[in-house]
């Protein structure tokens, strides 16, 4: 089967060019802690013999084998132009940040999703999709950690912002199951310079170390996060937790972030915090 992936940018820094990524699935196959996931873009990508899944995922999935499901492996030589690209708009507000909380997978940042003050629209999109949250993907050690790889390279972690359409569902939780109704921005982190904007989330952590704990958060802005080049690809794809619904327009930004060696996630975090992520499983 086959789908298309995207390359564009901002409106922030507007491009004339836009590329898409022709994917096919390849023979599914199944991790021991995962649920059955299909591959796309060739080959699964390959990890340490020591790897697992989360111990939480288990038993049945609400899509079992779908036909679009994330991460994805990306291919920048499959690149195709495409133009039918709009540019994407990102506007954010900082006072819509609410607070930091620990899910049991990750940690999560919430912001006020009840007015259209904080989004994003354009690009592939035809609405305005509000931001939900923020969450951040990382492994146990600074060699790999995010979900989506790019010509199989995996960076250590991985951002992802969620965002809904408000114009056509009632909640969120309405979108996650509806079509086309979430999009997440994803940044890939890489190491290398401080990036102090960061280190506010990082310096809260310690306060959401077990399940469920929560912590309040002044005023922030999300877009500090985003690198200064926009160009991005966009698929469309599934969810990467349970419940894995196929809901999700991805816009994986090309230029990762860089972090600083000693602005890594803390290890000292419960197991339940980290979600161990595979290119395609």
């Amino acid at each position: 089967m086959l789908r298309t992936l995207v390359l564009g940018r901002s409106l922030w820094k507007s491009s004339d060019f836009s590329v898409s990524v022709k994917q096919m699935w390849g023979t599914p196959r199944s991790h021991p802690l995962r649920p059955e996931r299909r591959c796309s873009q060739g080959p699964c990508v390959q990890r340490n013999q020591t790897d697992t899944g989360h111990p939480l995922w288990k038993g049945p999935v609400c899509v079992p084998g779908g036909t679009r499901q994330s991460p994805i492996n990306i291919r920048c030589r499959d690149s195709v132009y495409d133009p039918r690209l709009k540019p994407l708009m990102v506007s954010y507000a900082a006072e819509s940040c609410l607070y930091v909380w620990n899910t049991g997978y990750f940690f999560q940042v919430e912001f006020d999703d009840s007015t259209e003050g904080s989004g994003i629209s354009g690009g592939p999109l035809e609405n305005h999709y509000r931001l939900k949250q923020l969450h951040l993907h990382w492994g146990a050690v600074d060699t790999w950690g995010s979900e989506h790889t790019v010509d199989d390279r995996a960076y250590p972690a991985e951002l992802h912002l969620v965002h809904w359409d408000a114009a056509r569902y009632r909640s969120y939780k309405e979108a996650v199951l509806g079509e086309s109704g979430l999009a997440v921005i994803g940044v890939f982190l890489q190491l290398g310079a401080h990036h102090e904007p960061l280190q506010k989330l990082v310096e809260v952590l310690p306060e959401v170390k077990h399940k469920g704990a929560q912590v309040a958060m002044g005023p922030f802005q999300p877009s500090c996060l985003l690198p200064a080049c926009r160009d991005y690809w966009t698929y469309p794809g599934s969810l990467t937790t349970p419940p894995l619904t196929e809901s999700v327009t991805w816009i994986i930004l090309k230029e990762p972030v860089q972090v600083a060696r000693n602005q890594h996630l803390p290890r000292e975090l419960p197991l339940s915090c980290y979600h161990v992520s595979y290119g395609c499983v």
